[in-house]
């Protein structure tokens, strides 16, 4: 009985790397995640008991904990502060993810500068690059401080070191796929060795009361590469998010212990360095003198932020007996939606024979359904050769049956559009309050909001709600 119970505990089983489900037996995929080749053996911990042992500290009620110690500090980014719930937290892990070029180590090199002072020095850990790269970077974007300690290295435990000797109240590290731990197998970015170099630097971070801020890769689908457990250790994940053929990025919060998870912060890329954009919808937004065919403009929301956007459709005759659809900056899936309401409820037969090229402008991507009005009347208006109502916004969600449905943030939404002086909007019914001096439109459904098209070139303007009552 007693070999028996041994070779039961020596017995090897297997486990998940990336949600830590197990099994006796190997497999290619994890029945649980999903995930591919993350089942590795490992040895079955032998049954024992955990007496109870000294505590640290005296557990206290809740009341009496002291939550000046989880008070912000702010980096000096007003844009990065406002996706991180004020500030950052001492003792607090912040990842930060995005594409290769996108501009990650230019906006932390200038947080790494402006959050410098004598009373809290900063750390900047660089793994891709030299020490003396860096500092060409820090003398185009003026990034220079004497607070401000630079670092090129690749290990671990040097890491480590330069924390004990220059004992920074901010540590960035870039980027944390780059260093590895000698006492771990594997080359760095590995699984094992994120793992190990991330635990390392949290528990730091909690023993010194630092602020730590990772540099995360990211796959080819868009995920931060590495173990998902990373992103359950830290206490944020922002994701970095921005065409490089535009100059607009946007910091999205995608987790946050701290604060809310829809904040979004915009910032503009440019030779100079990176720029926090307290007022972005001027990227989005091409001012004519005249209205142009084939344009309308929206107010879509990034987290709870408004902003106003431009959507521009063309359409011309096909050379080609499967004419084009070409979107830039729009689901395509929800364009070809609107072609089909627009030629079924709409009644409009000319869009499909014909090439349909629709984009925004300034290279934001509209992805939720309240820009599919914005959408349906930009095709109309470029079938018809007709412009819209000069100073109008289009707010809602269209249907497959053509009806306008409600969206969220709506009186936001107007509130914004009537800021930078648009003075009519088309929106689903029952809007709520609308700003003074704002005429608005309920429509129902395609069709009502097709009636803004003028049927020759003059140009007329939306009635006010309470005169279509």
């Amino acid at each position: 009985m007693a070999t028996r119970t041994k070779s039961a505990k020596e017995r090897p089983s297997y486990r998940c790397t990336e949600c830590g489900w197990q099994t006796a037996k190997w497999l290619g995929r994890c029945p649980e995640c999903q995930a591919w080749g993350t089942i590795e053996e490992y040895g079955a911990p032998a049954v024992r008991t955990t007496t109870p042992g000294r505590v640290t500290t005296s557990a206290v009620p809740i009341g009496q904990v002291d939550g000046r110690q989880a008070t912000a500090r702010s980096t000096g980014v007003p844009e990065l502060d406002r996706v991180l719930g004020g500030g950052l937290v001492p003792g607090a892990v912040v990842l930060l993810a995005g594409e290769p070029g996108v501009g990650k180590s230019t906006l932390l090199l200038d947080v790494a500068a402006k959050s410098a002072s004598d009373e809290h020095r900063t750390l900047y850990v660089t793994g891709e690059e030299s020490a003396s790269q860096v500092r060409l970077r820090a003398d185009r974007i003026g990034a220079i401080d004497d607070h401000l300690y630079l670092a090129a290295e690749t290990d671990l435990s040097a890491v480590l070191g330069h924390l004990d000797a220059v004992k920074p109240s901010l540590l960035i590290l870039d980027s944390v796929q780059t260093v590895a731990s000698p006492e771990i197998d594997g080359a760095p970015g590995g699984m094992a060795q994120v793992r190990e170099v991330a635990g390392a630097l949290i528990r730091a971070s909690k023993e010194r009361g630092m602020s730590t801020l990772l540099v995360g890769h990211v796959t080819k689908d868009g995920a931060i590469a590495g173990p998902r457990l990373l992103e359950h250790l830290v206490d944020v994940v922002l994701s970095f998010e921005g065409d490089r053929h535009a100059r607009l990025r946007l910091v999205r919060g995608v987790k946050n212990r701290y604060g809310a998870t829809d904040e979004v912060g915009c910032f503009e890329l440019h030779d100079e360095g990176i720029t926090g954009l307290a007022d972005p919808s001027g990227l989005f937004l091409t001012r004519r003198d005249e209205p142009v065919p084939g344009t309308c403009l929206t107010v879509t929301l990034e987290g709870r932020r408004p902003l106003v956007a431009e959507v521009q459709a063309l359409t011309v005759d096909s050379q080609i007996p499967s004419p084009r659809r070409t979107t830039s900056g729009l689901e395509t899936s929800r364009v070809s939606m609107m072609l089909a309401v627009l030629e079924q409820r709409g009644r409009i037969s000319a869009l499909g024979k014909r090439d349909i090229y629709s984009a925004t402008v300034g290279g934001v991507k509209l992805s939720e359904p309240a820009a599919d009005l914005a959408v349906a009347l930009a095709l109309a208006s470029a079938a018809s050769d007709t412009p819209l109502p000069k100073n109008l916004v289009a707010i809602g969600e269209v249907g497959l049956a053509g009806e306008v449905r409600r969206v969220t943030g709506v009186q936001r939404r107007l509130s914004e559009a009537h800021r930078l002086g648009f003075t009519h909007a088309l929106v689903p019914g029952d809007p709520g309050k609308v700003p003074p001096g704002m005429k608005v439109l309920e429509v129902a459904d395609i069709g009502d909001a097709l009636r803004v098209l003028p049927r020759s070139r003059r140009r007329e303007a939306p009635r006010d709600a309470e005169d279509r009552r």
